[in-house]
């Protein structure tokens, strides 16, 4: 058992003003594509300590929590207090059989400072013993029905617990479950394009783009130090940057071109896509969409790095990072992806991968989808074509999760 594979997945948790509060962590046998989580956990909990011992909380999490699935062989374990009990939600599963003993493991791990939560939970009187334990209650909206989700809120108001909404998929669920009171948000809706018109030029925005359409070009030196200075605010951020990555640089930074230099333009290249979608208001580590770009982008480069293509062509890693970060921004940014990609000078694999999924990058960007959703219906032959496994999956998951949260910290 000690020897079996396995992958990690992450689903955004989101609070009421919608910044990233944790992930839901999900684990997947490397042996089948259509493992059943919950019979990997049943069978294999061993294998999940041991795997997030490998991986580590801070490279998975940031400063995040992460909610973790048990069953009851699982919430018995004395395992389960290996884990750093202010990094992580304990979640029962639904078919947890509340029984005396189950309660009693449960005050125990209250007072040994974990957080409890209820997963996919309807109101059954069994269930109120746990009512005063647990810190929060997960209700999925297609299994309670949306006609039964105010009674439902209502009956459980009386206990002091907060509710995390299940399955939201549109800003209208959103909207109606924030409105009942409930504090957490799971599902995908944020991610939606939510198309609006704008109504003035975003001066800010057009001078990244034109930063990032000079980097593209390998513009001169002087042209690049021009643009920065006429926008001290990237200046700012510029600095930041190179800060945060050049640690243990001997020699100090002494002037904007010598900040240029240090990072060159391929790491400016990546920077400037950051910021035209960064949120003055929201950092990038609070910032789901963010999260979820960048690590899209990491896995989809890392995944191209092991094709033919790329031993070809250099930059084509560099082309499935792009794509990866630019699949979000018309969600980010709240227009069209035909207009996010007008003033980008971007190569056309990128563009048809964006507004079509068509030809490589596009399957791939098409695979990685599926990857952050745990659907792994009919991907097989993506598997093959990018000569990917399960086993090898789970080191480039690791690679993408630990780049992003970094840079989530240094933003």
């Amino acid at each position: 058992m000690a020897e079996e594979k396995f992958f990690l997945g992450r689903q955004p948790i989101l609070d009421r003003e919608q910044r990233l509060y944790g992930f839901e962590l999900l684990f997947r046998s490397a042996d089948s594509l259509h493992a059943n989580v919950t019979d990997y956990l049943q069978a294999s909990a061993s294998v999940i300590f041991d795997a997030l011992s490998s991986f580590g909380f801070r490279e998975i999490l940031g400063k995040h929590k992460g909610f973790i699935n048990v069953n009851a062989d699982v919430l018995m374990s004395e395992a389960l207090e290996l884990l750093p009990p202010e990094k992580v939600v304990i979640e029962l599963l639904e078919h947890v059989p509340i029984t005396e003993t189950v309660i009693g493991r449960c005050h125990e791990l209250r007072e040994k400072g974990f957080s409890l939560a209820l997963d996919d939970h309807v109101y059954e009187p069994v269930y109120e013993p746990l009512y005063h334990l647990v810190d929060v209650i997960k209700i999925d909206l297609f299994r309670t029905g949306l006609e039964n989700l105010a009674s439902e809120v209502e009956t459980l108001r009386k206990w002091n617990t907060k509710l995390l909404a299940e399955k939201v998929e549109t800003v209208e669920q959103y909207e109606r479950c924030a409105k009942l009171g409930f504090t957490y948000f799971q599902g995908y809706y944020f991610a939606r394009p939510v198309v609006l018109t704008r109504t003035r030029v975003d001066v800010g925005r057009l001078a990244i783009v034109k930063l990032f359409n000079q980097l593209v070009a390998e513009v001169e030196l002087a042209e690049l130090e021009e643009t920065f200075k006429q926008n001290p605010n990237l200046v700012l951020n510029l600095l930041r940057l190179v800060n945060s990555v050049a640690v243990g640089l001997k020699e100090r930074i002494t002037s904007l071109r010598h900040a240029i230099m240090v990072l060159g333009y391929h790491q400016l290249r990546r920077w400037a896509m950051m910021a035209l979608f960064a949120n003055n208001a929201q950092g990038v580590g609070d910032n789901p969409l963010l999260v979820m770009a960048a690590t899209r982008a990491r896995l989809m480069e890392l995944i191209i790095s092991e094709q033919p293509a790329a031993r070809l062509d250099r930059d084509y890693p560099d082309r499935a990072f792009m794509t990866g970060i630019l699949s979000l921004a018309d969600a980010l940014l709240k227009v069209s992806m035909d207009e996010v990609l007008a003033p980008l000078n971007l190569d056309n694999d990128v563009r048809e991968a964006l507004l079509s999924r068509t030809g490589e990058l596009g399957e791939l960007l098409t695979l990685v989808e599926k990857i952050e959703k745990d659907d792994f219906e009919n991907i097989a032959c993506s598997f093959e074509r990018f000569q990917l496994s399960m086993e090898r999956l789970a080191p480039v998951q690791m690679d993408a999760c630990n780049w992003a949260t970094q840079l989530g910290e240094v933003a």
